[in-house]
């Protein structure tokens, strides 16, 4: 009896959670031709990992506020601008400094979010900091990822669907 008493509430707790899992949002990102195009001078292993960022900021705004149920979202990453030298740009400038040089940054966000009902919405958010006082952080992607946490929020709360 004892053993069926902790997998009990574990069953439960599953099925709970694979229903919410059932019903969250699809969330896709792609790169746009022309940030495609940049690859070699950005570096395709940071756009790749920026773009599963921006679909995990996504996914995680989206199940907090348990918004779009059942949807599809499929995004493309248009345009992003490090605050810091990639990689790839110091290995091609070796006269960049990847603590001292830095940017202005931010993101160009298009889709398409596509409701269970078949209903669907386009979406666009562009955020880049305004100046170099602006920009806060330290690490390479900072502004892009205030752009992304910006996005999310702002989709998650309904406020770019339309």
């Amino acid at each position: 009896m004892r053993p069926f008493a902790f997998f009990a509430p574990l069953a439960a707790v599953t099925a709970v959670a694979g229903a919410a899992l059932a019903q969250s949002p699809e969330v896709t990102v792609t790169l746009g031709s022309d940030l495609m195009e940049k690859a070699d001078e950005i570096g395709e292993r940071d756009l790749t990992q920026q773009a599963d960022q921006l679909a995990r900021t996504v996914e995680r705004a989206l199940a907090r506020e348990q918004a779009l149920a059942g949807a599809t979202v499929s995004l493309v990453l248009v345009d992003i601008r490090p605050n810091r030298p990639t990689q790839a740009q110091m290995a091609a400038q070796p006269g960049l400094d990847g603590i001292r040089s830095k940017s202005i940054g931010g993101a160009t966000i298009e889709g398409e979010v596509t409701l269970a009902d078949g209903t669907r919405y386009p979406v666009r958010y562009r955020w880049y900091s305004s100046s170099l006082a602006e920009v806060r952080g330290f690490t390479t992607w900072q502004d892009a990822s205030h752009a992304f946490d910006r996005f999310a929020r702002r989709l998650a709360t309904g406020r770019l669907a339309g």
